[in-house]
């Protein structure tokens, strides 16, 4: 019998992945917390109150993880409890697939790097087609908090540094979950590139809003949100990975005009500081 406890926080995206396989993003503090236990018996059993997640990547992640012998002498349970809605883009997967991971390592004392950890979960979102990329870039901000720009077919991350903590992620989930076609992200890949260039000597916030004016014109958003909330002085504003959800990052002082511009669309606004904080586990 044994328990370990992870948590891991959610992210939002500054550049799509989706064309060039490089990204960039920001971690955000709305969090996941996995509970994994051990006891006689086998299989894998999921508890959580929020049943909108997938299976199959937390299967996948823990085959990744636990070797065939101890899947086979023990039973697995996994209690998820998880803050970050899920399918807007705020990369919820990334953040229950790492702590899964993270949870699984602790208890079965796997000799794992770092960087193994993650990408057992990164390999999971692929193969249980969460992610079409892996999702690097998120699951890099997910786990290190602060501002990660990331080549995800290298698995590299390029830059990297602690957000301020005055800012504020101001986060509109519309009602209407229309996401447009993916594959059309490539036919603008030299402005993502554009984009991800910029953010990777940490201009981080015109690349954010390139990508926002790029992403919101393909992906069913209106590309002219993103505009206001610029007027209204947020530093940068997006939809997030392949949206539908829309994200202004503003200093704490401008947050309810930001949330004027939300409060004439259909949907709900949650707003979540920035987070440094590396993503921890522990033995209970």
């Amino acid at each position: 019998m044994a328990k370990a406890k992870a948590t891991v926080h959610g992210a939002i995206s500054l550049v799509n992945a989706i064309a060039n396989q490089k990204g960039a993003t920001l971690g955000i503090a709305l969090k996941v917390e996995v509970i994994v236990e051990t006891s006689s018996g086998k299989g894998i059993l999921l508890q959580s109150k929020n049943k909108s997640f997938s299976t199959r990547l937390i299967n996948k992640t823990v085959e990744k993880i636990v070797s065939k012998k101890d899947l086979e002498q023990n039973k697995i349970t996994i209690t998820l409890d998880s803050e970050i809605p899920t399918g807007y883009g705020l990369k919820s997967s990334s953040a229950i697939s790492t702590a899964v991971a993270l949870a699984c390592a602790k208890i079965f004392k796997s000799k794992f790097s770092e960087q193994q950890i993650l990408l057992a979960g990164v390999d999971a979102s692929i193969e249980s087609k969460v992610s079409i990329t892996g999702a690097f870039d998120d699951v890099c901000s997910c786990y290190y908090g602060g501002f990660n720009v990331t080549d995800n077919a290298k698995k590299k991350r390029i830059h990297f540094e602690k957000g301020q903590t005055n800012l504020m992620a101001v986060i509109f989930i519309p009602k209407n979950r229309k996401r447009g076609n993916l594959k059309d992200l490539k036919s603008l890949s030299l402005v993502f590139e554009k984009a991800w260039e910029l953010a990777r000597k940490a201009n981080y916030w015109e690349a954010m809003i390139i990508n926002g004016l790029a992403t919101a014109t393909i992906l069913k958003s209106n590309p002219k949100v993103i505009t206001e909330l610029i007027e209204k002085g947020a530093l940068g504003a997006s939809v997030s990975g392949n949206g539908p959800a829309v994200v202004a990052i503003t200093k704490k002082e401008n947050e309810v005009n930001i949330k004027k511009v939300f409060s004439t669309l259909e949907g709900n606004v949650i707003v979540s500081k920035v987070n440094n904080k590396k993503a921890d586990v522990y033995e209970l």
